[in-house]
């Protein structure tokens, strides 16, 4: 195999935030020559401001350019196919940057998309470049500005030709399993595939980061443990298990032992002469949704919702997010409605409490990775992508934020063999744990109900684990009334060919009050 660095010589970056500059940095220092331009120049002028003042030394140039033009002429003279990756928001601003470089686009050009895009608009832009002979790659890039500087999670979806092509490179650059080595990225499917996958990803991401926040006011609210404790929880929760190695809890338990120093970190705040925490800075709002920054969470939910995919962990999670943005309301409903503030917990067994919440987390963890891959399992039978979920499961091993590696151990070997899976939960593995943890679950939601505790995801996965398992919804009732003002129809139970039946309308209505 050529290597790969030799094989492109040079990339260009567009876009230079903070995800783009890391990316800079990691390719320069692979080898490769890096062009990069933003259309903020400060951006750009901030990169080589680093370079200049940096004691490392990149393997690759890095040049940084706020003429556009230039910046993509600066790729032509190394072997005259060019590869860009682009690492900008989502809709208008990548159309943009696309409408100003088309004209120097050349037939075997690659862009690499590494924005969190919907995957319609990477559909729209692969259609518009196909008659030149370039490919737009639309590909999930996770794991945050860290992962990008030494290596992410990769979702490339589109051509397959030239994903190959660039695979190479791709994989030089991505995390790697810490068990077995493997590159965290392969091709994903055609099409815009890869970001559908990476927005799956992170409706995922979205309801395990529900939980683990719900988690921590449990500890600290509800228990009064110190940010300490509860990062010492955390630490020994990721150590083995059910939730061994689970990026989120590593995180968390850095979160909770951070404390301010009396002359700062020199990069940001944190100063505090008493040595406080980090966290206690931290105001309770989530606005990337709100200001339209972050649109994965929403599409995902969006989806859910066409694709006919039960996911209310995921769901929980988001509108708790859009709640907590629109802070200025809160302020002003709490007022009108004047509910009873959140009151601590009445535990006689602490550890075995703690003991109980973890296994509710584990099982709410799990509620929400069945969500996002039955969307993904959907979705890939609908478009005809063929999308090997067991593939999923390997790049989301390392890089990413949802990695978590007791649930992919469980569902990678599974998921390699049977990638036509539609509902997880049949996995027996998956059932089992499930079925394991409910009790837990259950108990850590009722406690919190008594106690005016905030736990959305925790309850919505409890709530979608009884009803997804259920033989006999109260929709028995919604169906006649239904039926009653609509004319619906429904089905008959106990009957043959109608119990369990296709997913459709039923064939019978009966005529509860004449309209005439």
């Amino acid at each position: 195999m050529s290597d790969p660095v030799q094989q492109w010589k040079a990339i260009g970056v567009v876009g230079a935030g903070s995800m783009g500059s890391m990316m800079t940095f990691a390719f320069a220092e692979l080898g490769l020559d890096v062009s990069v331009w933003d259309i903020e120049g400060k951006n750009v002028d901030k990169v080589m401001n680093y370079v200049k003042s940096s004691k490392q030394q990149f393997k690759g140039k890095i040049v940084g350019f706020k003429n556009i033009d230039e910046f993509v002429h600066s790729l032509e003279g190394n072997g005259g196919r060019k590869l860009f990756m682009f690492s900008i928001t989502h809709g208008n601003p990548a159309d943009s940057v696309l409408a100003q470089i088309k004209k120097d686009l050349k037939r075997g050009d690659i862009i690499l998309d590494g924005g969190n895009e919907y995957y319609r608009r990477t559909e729209r832009r692969q259609e518009e470049l196909r008659p030149l002979g370039v490919s737009w790659i639309g590909m999930g890039v996770s794991g945050g500005y860290q992962s990008a500087r030494r290596g992410p999670s990769l979702s490339p979806g589109g051509d397959r030709q030239a994903i190959q092509e660039a695979l190479p490179f791709l994989e030089l650059y991505s995390a790697k399993d810490k068990k077995t080595g493997k590159p965290c990225v392969t091709y994903i499917g055609p099409g815009g595939s890869g970001h559908y996958v990476k927005m799956c990803h992170n409706g995922i991401e979205g309801g395990m980061l529900s939980v683990v926040c719900e988690a921590w006011a449990i500890l600290h609210n509800g228990l009064g443990m110190s940010y300490d404790d509860i990062g010492d929880v955390f630490t020994q929760w990721s150590k083995s298990g059910e939730l061994r190695n689970t990026f989120l809890l590593d995180i968390g338990a850095d979160i909770c032992h951070r404390r301010k120093t009396a002359e700062g970190d020199g990069r940001g705040e944190g100063v505090d002469p008493a040595g406080g925490y980090v966290l206690d800075d931290f105001l309770d709002k989530v606005v990337q949704d709100d200001d339209n920054t972050e649109g994965t969470p929403l599409w995902s939910i969006m989806e859910t919702a066409f694709r006919h995919v039960s996911a209310p962990t995921m769901a929980a999670a988001h509108y708790l997010r859009i709640s907590s943005g629109n802070r200025g309301q809160r302020m002003r409903v709490a007022k009108k409605l004047d509910f009873p503030p959140s009151k601590p917990l009445q535990v006689k067994d602490k550890k075995a409490f703690i003991e109980t919440l973890r296994r509710a987390v584990y099982a709410s963890f799990l509620s929400s990775y069945c969500e996002g891959l039955e969307l993904i399992a959907r979705a890939s039978a609908d478009e005809k992508w063929n999308v090997d979920l067991g593939k999923c499961i390997q790049i989301w091993r390392a890089g990413c934020i949802i990695q978590s590696e007791a649930i992919a151990d469980m569902l990678q070997p599974v998921l390699a063999q049977d990638v036509q899976i539609m509902n997880i939960k049949l996995i027996d593995e998956v059932s089992r744990d499930l079925h394991a943890n409910y009790d837990a679950l259950k108990e850590i939601v009722l406690r919190c109900v008594e106690v005016d505790a905030y736990v959305p995801c925790l309850s919505a996965s409890l709530e979608y684990l009884k009803y997804e398992s259920s033989v006999m919804l109260p929709t028995q009732f919604m169906e006649a009334e239904m039926d009653y003002f609509g004319s619906h129809g429904y089905w008959k139970p106990c009957k043959p060919g109608e119990d369990p039946g296709k997913v459709k309308k039923g064939p019978h209505h009966y005529e509860w009050k004449p309209a005439t």
